[in-house]
């Protein structure tokens, strides 16, 4: 192979990041429709650097790292037809009652109303999104929303192949399939589940109605499926993919620990030792690798809703919220101390 092709192709290949966190840094919640005075405070202060730095973006959505928050992330459900190891702990989670998650109008509200302060991608996430039974619809209803360039699905691939013309036609226009080996036994053994097939099939069928590139999140543990690195990014040579290599984290009930972490750099080297001049390419700045925080302290915009808040009391709450982000998170070893939820009810 090239040296060329090959640089280009592992190029795009190579990302430090990590699927799925919760970005909610320690928020005061004010009471519905009281506002609190330190937000109002926090807000204004954004204000003056927006003033002083100008840009067409809302300053509910910019943080005080001066950061531009236009990509929304939305779980449609917690409920999932896998068992990642990584994801949830064998026996399974307590699911939150129906009546206390977000309805589909409840959805579409939040969304215009993010779409309307700059929001130009929605992600939907669960557990699995492609189980939920008006998923199509709520792509559709979505697609409506002037100024939204992207709607984005990760998913596990499951039902893919079967929903994916459906969506297409709905307006869904980026997947991220999560796939972490490409050896059936061992699929089945990591997601306590069969299925690999299909996900197969729901990969190939996207790349048949067109889209490129197909991203790949691949969660790299060690002793599972580290010795897959090459494979992967040798997949990318003649398929339009783009694999994203993702360290393992710690989330409650996966049994995580230091020696099963494989890092970003010994990933890089690895594969480096194949094609030493691999370079990284820029990252987006909504790149979890940058922004992406950890921890289970968040605003129930449901609870405010549902109170009755109006469109600017719910602004207010979320622009508390946006100031409130850290630079970054607090790095692998704290993160390990903390305490938090499953990855699957976090939004993953």
């Amino acid at each position: 192979m090239a040296a060329p092709v090959v640089s280009r192709m592992v190029r795009r290949v190579l990302r430090s990041s990590i699927r799925s966190c919760n970005s909610g840094a320690p928020v005061t919640q004010p009471r519905p429709g009281d506002p609190s005075q330190s937000a109002a405070e926090e807000l204004s202060r954004r204000r003056q650097f927006l003033r002083e730095h100008p840009v067409p973006f809302s300053a509910f959505l910019t943080d005080s790292f001066g950061r531009q928050h236009s990509y929304l992330r939305i779980s449609l459900t917690e409920k999932c037809n896998l068992r990642c190891q990584y994801c949830m702990p064998e026996e399974g989670v307590p699911l939150t009652p129906k009546v206390d998650l977000l309805t589909t109008e409840e959805i579409l509200m939040l969304a215009r109303l993010f779409v309307k302060e700059g929001v130009d991608k929605i992600r939907l996430t669960g557990g699995e999104p492609l189980i939920r039974p008006d998923v199509v619809d709520i792509v559709a209803q979505l697609h409506r929303l002037e100024g939204l360039r992207t709607i984005g699905v990760t998913t596990n691939g499951i039902n893919l192949a079967r929903l994916l013309p459906q969506l297409q036609k709905a307006g869904l226009n980026a997947i991220n399939i999560s796939l972490d080996t490409l050896v059936p036994a061992k699929f089945e053994f990591i997601v306590r589940r069969k299925g690999f097939h299909k996900v197969m099939e729901g990969l190939h069928k996207a790349i048949e109605l067109g889209y490129s590139p197909v991203k790949v999140n691949c969660v790299v543990m060690r002793g599972l499926n580290e010795d897959e690195l090459l494979d992967f990014v040798a997949l990318t040579e003649g398929l339009p993919l783009d694999v994203r290599f993702i360290e393992y984290m710690p989330f409650d009930g996966n049994k995580w620990n230091f020696k099963k972490m494989v890092s970003y750099k010994e990933m890089l080297d690895t594969l480096r030792q194949r094609w030493p001049e691999l370079e990284k390419l820029p990252e987006e700045e909504s790149s979890t690798a940058k922004v992406c925080l950890f921890g289970n302290a968040e605003v129930s915009l449901r609870d405010h809703l549902r109170a009755g808040a109006s469109e600017e009391e719910l602004l207010s709450i979320i622009g508390a919220a946006v100031g409130r982000k850290k630079r970054q998170h607090a790095g692998m070893f704290n993160i390990s101390q903390m305490k938090n939820r499953p990855m699957i009810l976090i939004g993953g």
